[in-house]
């Protein structure tokens, strides 16, 4: 251990760390480079706004059913070799997608694209095994910032690609992904617990206990409020601000860069200090507050604060609830229990942004942020009844 210039502690990463990092930033930067261009190129094949919404909801879906599968399997073969498979898998879908002659074809890489998204849930897995348990809510939040850095960085290259032809960055994505795959053969190394005893069928059911169970759940929940935010704030800001596509970019820009700031920089002594436990349900208490304030901001004051609101509460939550769902699962499950975490945020991004769309359009513009605000009122009501954030740690 070392001491930085400020005099604080600086506490060396487990080997591997930044190799898992880049990965997953990597991965993340094509995934950014891809969503931005998919509905508009969806548009050459005749597709409609619900067609576009179900070809998102595509990629949701095979998440969904795959994540727990690959994830499971890593707990079988190692967290390499599924990382391995999932950017190869990334890297034909994006490359199908690119090639498509039919809207079914798009259809087809959007499935594969998405079956093959476990590489983030087995690299969380991965840095849960490396991590000492006092330092993992700070590797997973700077994990988490990772995350927002492929989202920002992702849809300027996607920009700039498209500019060679609408099919051209999904050839981008698909390059990418096949490097990431051999740098990740190569580099990552195999996290996987030694001696971890076999998972058969009837020690399976531990890797969705109570406590994990009710975290899925509260992340489900979440999740739908977070993505009706999402769905629906270019319209609010259209209808109530008067700022056009250039402007929503701007802000979801802001909220990015904050959300990389948050989880990189502020998340690990926030959590070292508070506890992980509080952090989460204090995170999921701000992301209330903001959504019920976006739902009655009518000046830009009052809307900045909800975005601050919003963007901190998310920024606190996402890390929280991994190192939860990574320390309440046996080391043996933890790819798994990740898994199946993925897969309840795959759940509320399908169902999130069609609910928010709807209710935007028929319960007024002010609806899918009370809404969301509500779901994560009983969602920190459940916490609390629960004392989920208070369960004691098992890895």
């Amino acid at each position: 251990m070392t001491v930085s210039k400020s005099g604080r502690e600086r506490v060396p990463m487990p080997k591997g760390y930044w190799t898992i990092w880049t990965t997953v930033a990597l991965d993340l930067i094509g995934f950014g480079i891809v969503v931005p261009i998919l509905p508009r190129y969806a548009e050459r094949f005749g597709a409609s706004g619900l067609t576009v919404g179900f070809l998102f909801a595509s990629f949701s879906l095979a998440q969904f059913v795959m994540a727990p599968v690959l994830g499971r399997l890593s707990d079988r073969i190692g967290r390499k070799p599924v990382i391995v498979i999932s950017l190869l898998g990334t890297a034909v879908g994006s490359f199908v997608t690119g090639a498509a002659g039919a809207l079914w074809v798009l259809f087809l890489g959007r499935v594969i694209d998405g079956g093959s998204g476990a590489s983030l849930a087995v690299a969380q897995a991965a840095v849960a095994d490396i991590a000492p348990p006092p330092d993992r809510p700070r590797l997973m939040g700077m994990l988490g910032a990772a995350f927002g850095i492929g989202f920002v960085v992702g849809p300027a290259f996607g920009g700039l690609a498209a500019l060679g032809g609408s099919h051209v960055p999904f050839y981008v994505a698909g390059v990418l992904a096949t490097v990431n795959a051999i740098a990740a053969w190569v580099r990552v190394p195999e996290t996987k617990p030694e001696g971890a005893p076999a998972v058969d069928r009837g020690r399976r059911r531990h890797a969705l206990s109570p406590t994990l169970a009710r975290l899925a759940l509260v992340g489900l929940v979440t999740t739908v409020a977070f993505t009706a935010f999402e769905a629906t704030f270019a319209l609010l800001g259209h209808h109530r601000f008067g700022f056009g596509e250039k402007g929503a970019a701007t802000v979801f820009l802001g909220v990015g860069l904050i959300l990389v700031l948050v989880q990189g920089r502020l998340y690990g002594d926030i959590a070292k200090r508070a506890g992980v436990h509080t952090v989460y349900v204090a995170g999921v208490a701000l992301l209330v507050v903001g959504l019920v304030v976006t739902a009655v901001a009518t000046v830009w004051a009052s809307l900045v604060v909800a975005l601050v609101l919003l963007s901190l509460g998310q920024g606190v939550a996402s890390p929280s609830i991994s190192t939860l769902v990574s320390e309440a699962a046996p080391p043996h499950q933890r790819g798994e229990a990740m898994g199946y975490q993925q897969s309840a945020t795959a759940i509320g991004r399908i169902v999130g942004p069609p609910v928010a769309g709807w209710m935007f359009d028929h319960a007024g513009h002010w609806s899918p942020y009370a809404f969301g605000g509500a779901l994560c009122g009983v969602a920190l009501a459940l916490l609390l009844s629960w004392g989920v954030h208070r369960t004691p740690t098992v890895a």
